[in-house]
């Protein structure tokens, strides 16, 4: 087999090559990925002539799709893929994707079709390494904590900058209410490495107020995001970034002076979560049934 994997960063990042991601796979080569992803978190391929419907093939190869989002509109045709799209909106804010639902995707890719000629970087975060930074009273600390996660919050953009557009698509992503309950620290079910499961969608620390549960996410959300742990991508056309959703966070830099920018997104139905007491997650508001299946992690996949 012809894979070859090159080191972005020390902690996080590989670009892939020997590998045709147009053509079916065969599961060596889908092992192999699988275990590049478990080790890197993210991995960038060459994806020219690759369309919608090669993203979501190539996907498939790990699992089972999602809808492209619980409450915002698919690519037309193709219900399985969301335009990431600077006219729809911009996710410059640090998140997993999806958590607010019980069970997020286990992985998520990108696929660059509109480039600004500056700027639009993606930055991936590696929560694994964010995890082992820690001091070891704050993991102590983190391992007992769980956090609720909602869609039902201001996405970081203040009131004042709230226009009639901004406002229809505020309203469309909470046409659905969510709020899930997930531990703050997640256990990888294939690696069994603990991650910090947090970001923008974690609101509120369950039992604490709302000012204490900003100061311990902002504490450590702020080891999340230490440039040793992150992976700044600049995209060309033609790419695709697939990172496993388990154990990253990400974040879409609003640096291109509202150049046109769109990424298409396919992303893999995932299991539900288990902190390190072996409990799951569990929802308190919303059901996504019509978003995801639950995965069904199998030993050695």
């Amino acid at each position: 087999m012809s894979l070859h994997l090159t080191k972005v960063t020390a902690r996080i990042g590989a670009r892939v090559t020997g590998v045709d991601i147009t053509r079916p796979l065969e599961p060596a080569q889908v092992a192999a990925i699988r275990e590049a992803l478990n080790v890197h978190k993210a991995l960038v391929f060459d994806a020219t002539g690759l369309d919608d419907a090669g993203q979501e093939a190539f996907a498939r190869h790990f699992g089972d799709l999602t809808t492209a989002h619980p409450t915002v509109p698919a690519v037309e045709g193709a219900p399985n893929v969301l335009p990431v799209d600077s006219e729809r909106g911009r996710a410059n804010h640090w998140h997993t994707d999806v958590t607010f639902v019980v069970n997020p995707p286990q992985a998520t890719s990108l696929r660059s079709i509109t480039i600004p000629p500056y700027g639009g970087e993606t930055l991936i975060a590696n929560a694994a390494a964010a995890y082992r930074d820690l001091p070891e009273p704050l993991r102590r600390l983190a391992d007992t904590l769980w956090a609720e996660h909602t869609n039902d919050y201001d996405y970081a953009v203040p009131d004042e900058a709230i226009d009639e557009e901004e406002a229809a698509r505020r309203s469309r992503f909470t046409s659905i209410r969510y709020r899930t309950a997930h531990p703050v620290v997640r256990v990888h079910p294939l690696t069994g490495e603990r991650g910090l499961f947090i970001g923008g969608f974690a609101q509120r620390i369950v039992g604490l107020s709302v000012p204490e549960s900003r100061k311990i996410l902002e504490l450590l959300q702020a080891y999340v995001t230490r440039p040793e742990n992150v992976l700044r991508w600049r995209w060309s056309e033609n790419q695709l970034v697939l990172f496993d959703n388990r154990i990253t966070q990400h974040y879409a830099i609003d640096n291109y002076d509202g150049l046109p920018r769109r990424l298409n997104r396919v992303t893999v139905a995932g299991d539900v979560p288990v902190g390190v007491d072996g409990k799951e997650s569990y929802a308190i508001e919303g059901d996504a049934s019509h978003y995801t299946t639950v995965a069904t992690v199998a030993v050695g996949a």
